[in-house]
């Protein structure tokens, strides 16, 4: 008697993609639409030894264009791993619709003797007349997607023609109803007030500190930085018009802005931005002014120097200012503003988390207002990044004298001494606002 070898048992994955979002949240959509019909297939196959493997491999709202697909990541491991023997798709186009890509796939299916199989596409990859017929459907795929994308880009540039909204991040200062740009009246104001105020200042870096130290918020909720206010001052869609790869068209919308204001603003934005920032180092005033003290007791002054359109600020020994002979000696200093300025906010920083410094503001805190509790001292005392950050220069300066007693440079480096009494009204400035928040 001849005893037949037992079948051999063919793992099949069922792979299903969808390129849009739309109608996958419905009960029975697209994908359970493939995986059925890719199931009822297999099932037709069982007496070749066809199973279906549990795992799912789906792609709801990836391209075919591409291969960066959550599901086929999966699916091509599975198969790398061994746990593949047969890849069923509903159409081919559902696996790729790049030529390209899919020869890669191929190449991968053949390296682990994986089969595909497209249940309304009869053909064999295991032939040269199957790989021929899959080679013109995907090449019609690809031209498909190709003219598809083609006729959409053209269409979104006829309608920017014609000043039409076509979807995208809703500027600030504006809406979205049936489709349209509306102006929302209380964003647009904050517009209009950053153009304006921009005019007046000349400097981003300004402006963002009023902003932040003002809570001003962009459209997501979050604090308003020097790339929203670039972007938004070059935006051309605050003066009602749309834009298209470079080229505007009037919009249907309304502006917000008029174009005199605009041409004030690109006057401003016209000039070097190192001008700009000259100007606005200019304005600010130095932070440890009469704090900066050499090893020999000498005051160090701020100075400024000039080359070409830019300021560099110094802080410079009145023994280096009064003597220039004296430069290289030990009471000829001059050290950047701006990396002693940054050191020194770093070690006030430092100082204020440790235990007796903070144990010091405390008592000096409650000394002032009895009222005050100790877990509000420590929370302000914590806080203090976020306090310094959202403060103007001016009042970093003041800020500054309360807090800093004498700054004292020599070669072994930099000791800061902090002012006692000073703690107690900082700390207090820290929690009053704390306290309003919180009644």
């Amino acid at each position: 008697m001849t005893v037949s070898a037992p079948m051999r048992r063919l793992r099949c994955a069922v792979y299903t993609r969808k390129s849009s979002e739309e109608g996958l949240d419905m009960e029975f959509n697209s994908l359970d639409a493939q995986r059925e019909a890719c199931e009822a297939y297999i099932t037709s196959q069982k007496a070749e030894g066809w199973v279906p493997v549990r795992d799912r491999y789906d792609d709801g709202g990836f391209s075919g264009g591409t291969l960066e697909r959550p599901g086929l990541k999966n699916l091509l491991a599975d198969i790398e791993a061994g746990l593949v023997d047969v890849i069923v798709v509903y159409k081919i186009d559902r696996l790729s619709r790049s030529l390209m890509d899919f020869s890669r796939l191929v190449e991968v299916f053949d390296k682990h003797g994986v089969t595909f199989v497209s249940i309304t596409q009869s053909f064999n990859t295991t032939t040269s007349m199957g790989r021929l017929t899959l080679n013109i459907l995907l090449s019609f795929a690809q031209f498909e997607r190709e003219v598809t994308g083609e006729r959409i880009r053209d269409k979104i540039a006829a309608s920017r023609r014609k000043g039409m909204w076509m979807g995208g991040f809703v500027p600030m200062g504006y809406d979205v109803v049936d489709r349209k740009l509306i102006i929302n009246e209380t964003e647009a104001r904050a517009i209009r007030g950053m153009f304006e105020r921009f005019v007046e200042l000349g400097s981003a870096t300004l402006l963002t500190r009023e902003l932040v130290a003002a809570g001003a918020l962009n459209k997501r909720g979050k604090s308003i930085d020097k790339g929203f206010l670039y972007k938004a001052l070059n935006n051309r869609v605050y003066l009602g018009e749309a834009v298209h790869k470079g080229t505007s068209y009037p919009g249907e919308h309304q502006a917000i802005i008029d174009q005199a204001l605009w041409d004030k603003v690109r006057s401003v934005l016209a000039q070097s931005p190192r001008t700009r920032a000259g100007n606005t180092r200019a304005k600010t005033p130095a932070l440890l002014k009469g704090l900066m003290f050499t090893a020999t007791g000498i005051a160090m002054t701020p100075t400024v120097s000039k080359k070409g359109s830019r300021l560099y600020r110094y802080y410079t020994s009145m023994d280096a200012i009064r003597n220039r002979a004296g430069e290289n000696t030990e009471t000829f200093v001059r050290l950047p503003a701006g990396m002693v300025e940054t050191a020194v906010v770093q070690q006030i920083r430092t100082l204020l988390l440790t235990p007796e410094v903070t144990a010091r503001a405390i008592e000096a805190a409650q000394r002032e207002c009895p009222e005050i509790e100790q877990p509000d001292v420590v929370a302000a005392l914590t806080g203090f990044d976020a306090l310094w950050e959202s403060l103007f220069p001016a009042e970093q300066a003041r800020i500054a004298r309360l807090l800093v007693e004498r700054v004292t440079v020599g070669s072994d480096g930099m000791a800061v001494d902090l002012r006692t009494e000073g703690l107690g009204s900082v700390v207090r400035e820290m929690v009053k606002p704390r306290q309003e928040m919180a009644a």
